[in-house]
Protein backbone atom coordinates (compact mmCIF):
# COMPACT_ATOMS: atom_id res chain seq x y z
CA UNK A 1 0.00 0.00 0.00
CA UNK A 2 1.43 3.33 -1.05
CA UNK A 3 1.67 5.88 2.39
CA UNK A 4 -0.33 8.84 1.56
CA UNK A 5 1.41 11.81 0.12
CA UNK A 6 2.59 14.14 2.68
CA UNK A 7 1.70 17.97 2.10
CA UNK A 8 4.87 19.63 0.34
CA UNK A 9 6.38 22.69 2.72
CA UNK A 10 8.55 24.56 0.64
CA UNK A 11 11.63 25.33 2.62
CA UNK A 12 15.14 26.07 1.33
CA UNK A 13 17.44 23.38 2.77
CA UNK A 14 20.97 24.77 3.24
CA UNK A 15 22.93 21.79 1.36
CA UNK A 16 20.75 22.33 -1.83
CA UNK A 17 20.50 26.00 -1.89
CA UNK A 18 23.23 27.52 -0.28
CA UNK A 19 25.92 27.07 -2.17
CA UNK A 20 24.58 27.60 -5.13
CA UNK A 21 22.89 30.65 -4.53
CA UNK A 22 26.18 31.83 -3.30
CA UNK A 23 27.99 31.08 -6.35
CA UNK A 24 25.45 32.53 -8.38
CA UNK A 25 25.31 35.72 -6.18
CA UNK A 26 28.88 36.32 -6.77
CA UNK A 27 28.41 35.98 -10.16
CA UNK A 28 26.09 39.44 -10.08
CA UNK A 29 28.07 40.89 -7.82
CA UNK A 30 30.74 40.79 -10.16
CA UNK A 31 27.87 42.11 -12.78
CA UNK A 32 26.83 45.04 -10.85
CA UNK A 33 28.68 47.79 -8.77
CA UNK A 34 27.16 48.16 -5.51
CA UNK A 35 24.15 46.49 -5.08
CA UNK A 36 22.28 44.63 -7.79
CA UNK A 37 18.73 46.12 -9.06
CA UNK A 38 16.77 43.84 -6.93
CA UNK A 39 14.02 46.79 -7.03
CA UNK A 40 13.82 45.21 -11.26
CA UNK A 41 13.12 41.66 -10.39
CA UNK A 42 9.87 40.33 -9.61
CA UNK A 43 10.11 36.08 -10.41
CA UNK A 44 7.84 34.01 -8.99
CA UNK A 45 7.53 33.01 -5.07
CA UNK A 46 9.83 29.98 -5.17
CA UNK A 47 8.88 29.35 -1.41
CA UNK A 48 10.04 30.42 2.07
CA UNK A 49 13.63 29.76 2.92
CA UNK A 50 14.59 28.84 6.79
CA UNK A 51 16.53 32.11 7.25
CA UNK A 52 15.88 34.53 9.93
CA UNK A 53 17.49 37.41 10.67
CA UNK A 54 17.48 38.08 14.19
CA UNK A 55 16.93 41.62 15.85
CA UNK A 56 20.75 41.12 17.09
CA UNK A 57 22.07 41.36 13.95
CA UNK A 58 22.92 37.28 13.55
CA UNK A 59 21.76 35.32 10.06
CA UNK A 60 20.26 31.71 11.10
CA UNK A 61 19.91 29.20 8.26
CA UNK A 62 18.08 26.32 9.76
CA UNK A 63 18.93 26.87 13.26
CA UNK A 64 22.65 27.51 12.50
CA UNK A 65 24.15 31.11 12.24
CA UNK A 66 26.17 32.16 9.02
CA UNK A 67 29.51 32.66 10.20
CA UNK A 68 30.33 33.74 6.85
CA UNK A 69 30.77 37.37 6.33
CA UNK A 70 30.76 37.36 2.72
CA UNK A 71 27.87 34.48 2.31
CA UNK A 72 25.77 37.03 4.73
CA UNK A 73 26.56 40.49 2.95
CA UNK A 74 25.60 38.69 -0.33
CA UNK A 75 22.69 37.90 1.11
CA UNK A 76 22.06 41.46 2.29
CA UNK A 77 22.68 42.56 -1.46
CA UNK A 78 19.46 41.08 -3.21
CA UNK A 79 17.15 41.71 -0.23
CA UNK A 80 14.12 42.99 -0.88
CA UNK A 81 11.37 44.22 1.59
CA UNK A 82 8.02 44.01 -0.10
CA UNK A 83 4.05 44.86 1.75
CA UNK A 84 5.74 43.91 4.85
CA UNK A 85 7.33 40.87 3.93
CA UNK A 86 11.06 40.12 3.11
CA UNK A 87 12.72 38.36 0.42
CA UNK A 88 16.02 37.20 -1.36
CA UNK A 89 15.61 37.60 -4.84
CA UNK A 90 17.62 37.29 -8.14
CA UNK A 91 16.26 37.31 -11.72
CA UNK A 92 15.15 33.91 -11.41
CA UNK A 93 14.10 33.10 -7.50
CA UNK A 94 12.51 34.75 -5.14
CA UNK A 95 12.20 33.26 -1.05
CA UNK A 96 10.81 34.80 1.53
CA UNK A 97 12.27 34.88 4.88
CA UNK A 98 11.80 36.22 8.19
CA UNK A 99 13.28 39.11 10.28
CA UNK A 100 12.52 39.53 14.01
CA UNK A 101 12.81 43.93 13.90
CA UNK A 102 15.47 45.74 11.08
CA UNK A 103 16.96 43.29 8.63
CA UNK A 104 20.39 45.45 9.32
CA UNK A 105 22.13 47.49 12.30
CA UNK A 106 24.50 50.05 12.51
CA UNK A 107 27.40 48.78 14.00
CA UNK A 108 29.30 52.13 13.44
CA UNK A 109 29.68 55.84 13.18
CA UNK A 110 32.04 58.50 11.97
CA UNK A 111 31.90 62.74 11.56
CA UNK A 112 33.23 65.26 10.26
CA UNK A 113 32.31 69.11 9.79
CA UNK A 114 29.24 68.57 7.64
CA UNK A 115 28.32 64.87 7.68
CA UNK A 116 27.48 61.88 9.90
CA UNK A 117 28.59 58.36 8.27
CA UNK A 118 26.66 55.29 9.39
CA UNK A 119 27.87 51.35 8.70
CA UNK A 120 25.88 48.54 9.15
CA UNK A 121 27.27 45.22 9.95
CA UNK A 122 26.69 44.29 6.35
CA UNK A 123 28.93 46.63 5.03
CA UNK A 124 26.73 49.33 3.82
CA UNK A 125 27.40 52.84 4.52
CA UNK A 126 25.07 55.65 4.35
CA UNK A 127 25.13 59.40 4.90
CA UNK A 128 22.52 60.53 7.28
CA UNK A 129 20.57 62.60 4.90
CA UNK A 130 16.57 63.60 3.64
CA UNK A 131 17.50 59.87 1.32
CA UNK A 132 18.50 58.21 4.45
CA UNK A 133 16.62 59.89 7.13
CA UNK A 134 16.71 59.36 11.02
CA UNK A 135 13.41 57.44 12.16
CA UNK A 136 12.33 57.24 16.30
CA UNK A 137 10.50 53.63 16.72
CA UNK A 138 9.87 51.98 19.69
CA UNK A 139 11.66 49.13 20.37
CA UNK A 140 12.94 46.50 23.26
CA UNK A 141 11.34 45.33 26.84
CA UNK A 142 9.87 48.26 27.77
CA UNK A 143 9.52 50.01 24.87
CA UNK A 144 12.08 52.73 24.01
CA UNK A 145 12.30 55.28 21.27
CA UNK A 146 15.54 54.23 19.50
CA UNK A 147 16.37 55.73 16.27
CA UNK A 148 16.59 54.09 12.80
CA UNK A 149 18.13 54.92 9.60
CA UNK A 150 16.73 53.92 5.98
CA UNK A 151 19.57 52.02 4.06
CA UNK A 152 17.84 51.49 0.35
CA UNK A 153 14.09 50.42 -1.09
CA UNK A 154 12.42 50.75 2.35
CA UNK A 155 15.22 48.55 4.26
CA UNK A 156 16.10 49.83 7.94
CA UNK A 157 18.68 49.54 10.21
CA UNK A 158 18.74 50.00 13.93
CA UNK A 159 21.43 51.42 15.58
CA UNK A 160 23.34 49.72 18.04
CA UNK A 161 23.83 50.54 21.55
CA UNK A 162 27.15 52.19 21.48
CA UNK A 163 26.52 54.25 18.48
CA UNK A 164 23.34 55.50 19.85
CA UNK A 165 25.15 56.28 23.14
CA UNK A 166 28.42 57.96 20.14
CA UNK A 167 24.75 60.09 18.54
CA UNK A 168 23.83 61.50 21.76
CA UNK A 169 27.66 62.67 22.48
CA UNK A 170 26.65 64.43 19.26
CA UNK A 171 23.51 65.71 19.42
CA UNK A 172 22.71 69.39 20.49
CA UNK A 173 20.40 69.83 23.15
CA UNK A 174 17.36 72.26 22.81
CA UNK A 175 15.10 73.56 25.04
CA UNK A 176 11.14 73.82 24.19
CA UNK A 177 9.73 76.88 22.53
CA UNK A 178 6.63 76.17 21.64
CA UNK A 179 3.88 73.54 21.75
CA UNK A 180 3.77 70.68 21.10
CA UNK A 181 7.57 70.34 22.89
CA UNK A 182 7.21 69.83 26.21
CA UNK A 183 10.82 68.17 27.12
CA UNK A 184 14.52 68.44 25.99
CA UNK A 185 15.26 67.88 22.57
CA UNK A 186 18.03 66.12 21.29
CA UNK A 187 19.50 67.02 17.87
CA UNK A 188 21.48 65.78 15.23
CA UNK A 189 22.80 67.98 12.08
CA UNK A 190 24.23 65.81 8.83
CA UNK A 191 24.35 67.03 5.09
CA UNK A 192 22.33 70.17 6.03
CA UNK A 193 19.78 68.37 7.54
CA UNK A 194 18.25 68.34 11.01
CA UNK A 195 17.29 65.09 12.93
CA UNK A 196 15.43 64.72 16.43
CA UNK A 197 17.45 62.11 17.81
CA UNK A 198 15.39 61.86 21.49
CA UNK A 199 13.92 63.83 24.12
CA UNK A 200 14.25 63.92 28.09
Amino acid sequence: MVPPRQPRRVVCRAAALAEPLFQQLEKLHEEFRGHPPVAKWNPDLCGDMDLVICSDGRWVHEGTEIKRQPLVQLFASILKKEKGDYFLVTPVEKWRIRVEDAPFLITQAAKDETRILLTTNTGDVVPLDSDHPLILKLYGDPPQPVPYIEVRDGLEARTSRDVYYELIDWAEPRQPTAPPARLCQLWLTSSGEEFLLGEY
